[in-house]
């Protein structure tokens, strides 16, 4: 298994430059990522059934983890959703999983993305980043002939990063392609 080349290189290069970056006194002061979730939200699923357990089974696919459905808390008579019906699909990873899918994303999912020019570098103010993608397509795990429907997701990367700025320079040492900031 690769994974053992994004650990290693987080723990060998990573760590040592952020520690110089920031000054830091301690190893234990650097940012880690402590997991990545994957969420799709499904209201089309009110209407139909099996797009849930064909969402499920495309992120089981694409991570190598079970995905689960998330269900709804209360009625919403205006979409059509009663409490405990299946609106979504989700999963975290975390480990050796974890870096796994991080360097498939960044090698292989990332760049099958049409006419793309990097990602946008917004976090949510405590370090951690959200990803959007339109189309489970740029997956290769994914037989493009057996989609009924393109759907997107989003990918969140949870740092242990106090400040969005640290979050920024763990995510983009990791090899996350954000756009140039002008």
């Amino acid at each position: 298994m690769n994974t053992v080349g994004l650990k290693n290189n987080y723990k060998e290069n990573i760590v040592p430059s952020l520690m110089k970056e920031f000054g830091y006194t301690s190893i234990m002061q650097v940012a880690r990522l402590e997991k990545i979730v994957l969420n799709q939200g499904l209201g089309i699923a009110v209407a139909d059934k099996k797009i849930i357990e064909t969402a499920i089974n495309e992120m089981t696919s694409i991570t190598g983890q079970k995905a689960v459905a998330t269900v709804s808390r209360k009625d919403i008579s205006n979409f059509k959703v009663r409490k405990q019906m299946p609106i979504g699909v989700r999963v975290t990873l975390r480990g050796d999983r974890m870096y796994e899918f991080l360097e498939r994303l960044i090698r292989v999912a990332l760049p099958r993305i049409r006419d793309f020019k990097g990602i946008e570098s917004k976090f949510d103010g405590r370090g951690n980043y959200t990803l959007g993608i339109q189309e489970q397509i740029i997956f290769p795990e994914i037989n493009i002939d057996a989609i009924s429907r393109l759907l997107g997701m989003n990918i969140t990367f949870v740092t242990s990063a106090p400040t969005d700025e640290e979050g920024f320079a763990l995510l983009k040492h990791f090899g996350l392609p954000f756009k140039q900031q002008n």
